[in-house]
């Protein structure tokens, strides 16, 4: 039993490094996007094309996030925060795009 606790606490803690360098990574692309609002030279083809190609595979990573049924109620808040910060990334994409 003890050992099975102790593997529980070691996945919680690994699942929650990986949502917050999840949540760092969203953050970095939304203050690039904050940027190109601004700067109309900054949303050339090529860039349009790595934003949405960076945006699309953090879709899939945070989209594919199976909650662990240990997984404490923040925790879920958090990755559900994550799914509409996404949303409204894609959003502000294409705002940023036309």
């Amino acid at each position: 039993m003890k050992r099975q606790v102790e593997m529980q606490e070691s996945m919680l803690r690994a699942h929650r490094d990986f949502i917050d360098n999840l949540e760092k990574s969203v953050e970095l692309v939304a203050r690039d996007l904050e940027d190109a609002k601004s700067v109309a030279q900054i949303c050339t083809d090529e860039w349009c094309a790595a934003a949405e190609e960076t945006l699309d595979e953090l879709a899939k990573l945070v989209f594919s996030i199976s909650e662990p049924r240990w997984l404490t109620n923040e925790d879920s808040k958090k990755i559900s925060a994550l799914r509409r910060r996404i949303h409204d990334l894609y959003a502000q994409y294409k705002a940023v795009k036309k």
